[in-house]
């Protein structure tokens, strides 16, 4: 191991915890879409829209964010954002106290706002440090950090938050405490107790980033945080190399398909496969450990095969694991999530590191317009549950959603990827 390696491992190390706090984030939205439906009487489309103000936030912020990371540095973006979701995950008790869904839709768009700093950093800062030619294999294995905190958050935190019991105005027992109020009260502080241990957490990683020396990463000419005067902060300029845009697209996609299988995951479960909350959110850690699984056996066939061949291979084999759903439904549709979820792995990652190549001192700005794709979670989750909603009898048609998405991700990894101007 040479001296350069050595000196980019703790600040790798660091870069990694981001990864899984981000994915503890974003992956307890299905579990609170599933609160919020009992906690605020919604169906699964209206609750579907915590996920549009979450996702919002990446279409809003990171070309603000890349700005102030192009001025100042990759560790100030770090550190403001750290705090900044830390006092989204707070505010989880006034709204327990006000019990208003907008009130909720406000917290998730400042949690998101700050993890969004966070994502904006982390994914080209880890393809920076280091080997050009290993930046896909890095990245995924940074990724598989995210699909570690995907996997906690679904097995374990969900546990805490999902009490098992779903009643109805109608259907609550009439010696239940504190009637209806009360049931209401002790479902909605269910959801604090997530938020604030994330927040404590939150806090204390700023403070490790106000101390530790993160190394100042060159990007062509220009070193991150020098405000070379005349420079552009943003470049719009960038979305006219073909690669890059069509990662952007390819990214949209990728990320409306996800959170549509994601968000509406215990939905389906409990709904229609017919599962107790309990079984349910088993399940859902199941599914988040077949993300992570494939994520690390990913990362160890990227030894032996190019990112982008692999890419179109896993994305054409959720592409049919989405026709068995949307053909089958119910139990046999549920085992198919597990398999589109194992596929899932490499996807965004590969993605992420293949648009940014050769960029150079552009790299922030192409990195901005790749998290800002990530509004795909905003709208094609939202979808998904709207046709779900109107095919009550066939909801599994919905499917079909994701199954496009897929289909734009194999090209990407069959021609989309190549750098031609």
């Amino acid at each position: 191991m040479n001296s350069k390696t050595k000196a980019y491992t703790l600040p790798l190390l660091l870069i990694f915890c981001l990864f899984f706090l981000w994915a503890i984030s974003s992956n307890l939205l299905p579990t609170m879409i599933r609160q919020l439906m009992k906690t605020c009487e919604l169906n699964a489309f209206e609750a579907s829209f915590t996920e549009t103000a979450y996702w919002l936030a990446y279409f809003i912020c990171p070309i603000p964010i890349a700005i102030f990371m192009k001025k100042y540095s990759y560790k100030a973006g770090i550190i403001f954002g750290l705090l900044l979701a830390a006092c989204g995950g707070l505010l989880f008790f006034p709204a327990a106290i006000l019990k208003e869904y907008w009130a909720y839709l406000c917290i998730f768009f400042i949690i998101a706002t700050g993890m969004c700093f966070l994502e904006t950093a982390a994914n080209p800062y880890v393809t920076a440090l280091g080997d050009p030619a290993t930046a896909p294999r890095r990245l995924n294995l940074a990724q598989s950090f995210n699909g570690l905190g995907a996997f906690v958050s679904a097995m374990f935190l969900s546990k805490l938050v999902l009490s098992g019991q779903h009643y109805t105005r109608e259907s609550l027992p009439a010696a239940y405490p504190g009637g209806w109020e009360g049931y209401i009260q002790a479902e909605t502080d269910a959801m604090k107790l997530p938020y604030l241990v994330l927040a404590m957490v939150l806090v204390v990683i700023a403070v490790v980033f106000i101390f530790a020396k993160l190394p100042k990463i060159k990007e062509g000419d220009s070193v991150e945080g020098s405000g070379t005067q005349g420079e552009r902060l943003i470049d719009f300029r960038i979305l006219r190399r073909s690669h890059l845009r069509w990662g952007v697209i390819a990214q949209f996609f990728y990320n409306g398909g996800q959170t549509a299988i994601n968000s509406l995951f215990l939905v389906y479960c409990c709904t229609y496969a017919g599962l107790p909350e309990s079984t349910a959110t088993t399940f859902f850690g199941l599914y988040m450990l077949a993300f992570l699984l494939g994520r690390w056996t990913g990362t160890l066939l990227m030894v032996r095969f190019r990112p982008q061949d692999m890419l179109t291979v896993y994305a054409l084999a959720n592409v049919a694991l989405c026709l068995v759903v949307v053909c089958c439904g119910g139990w046999v549709g549920l085992y198919a999530m597990l398999g589109i979820s194992f596929f899932m792995s490499i996807m965004y990652p590969t993605q992420f590191s293949l648009a940014l190549t050769d960029l150079g001192s552009q790299t922030k700005s192409g990195s901005a317009f790749l998290v800002m794709a990530i509004v795909g979670n905003a709208c094609l989750p939202q979808l998904t549950a709207y046709v779900m909603h109107q095919n009550e009898a066939f909801y599994h048609v919905a499917y079909i959603i994701p199954l496009v998405c897929f289909l734009f991700c194999a090209y990407y990894g069959w021609k989309g990827y190549k750098v031609s101007d």
